[in-house]
């Protein structure tokens, strides 16, 4: 075989080896890039909802917002006990509407709750919360 005579063959072979490889290199470089960024992107909604919760869980005035619990209901259906930033209270007797109110407003408070037990006894209920800010 002689190898002078298919020498721009095997030149241009080459080339667009080279080519095919430089193609392959840019295209997993770009995917990576991408993909980089989208993991950055996701940290930084990712610290921004933390900053923005650490905000809310800050508030002075959570306690204030918890103790709005204790007079939602007659005091006579409440048992209440508060300790540092702990919350054991019982609800008796409570109607379907009082209920309501209760669990939209614990709902809508920045709290950890770590019991919430709600049983029906007849056409009332009774609920036992416990939860810490």
């Amino acid at each position: 075989m002689n190898w002078k005579q298919y020498q721009n063959e095997f030149i241009a072979l080459g080339a667009g080896l080279i080519l095919l490889f430089a193609y392959s290199y840019k295209y997993t470089k770009v995917t990576s890039s991408t993909q980089e960024a989208k993991t950055v992107q996701t940290s930084i909604e990712n610290l921004k909802e933390v900053i923005s919760l650490k905000k809310i869980w800050v508030d002075k005035k959570i306690g204030k917002k918890i103790e709005n619990l204790q007079t939602l209901v007659p005091s006579n259906k409440v048992k209440w006990s508060k300790k540092s930033k702990k919350i054991t209270a019982n609800y008796t007797d409570l109607g379907a509407n009082e209920l309501n109110k209760l669990t939209t407003k614990i709902l809508g408070l920045p709290v950890i709750i770590t019991l919430f037990n709600v049983e029906k006894i007849g056409s009332n209920y009774k609920v036992d919360l416990k939860c810490k800010w």
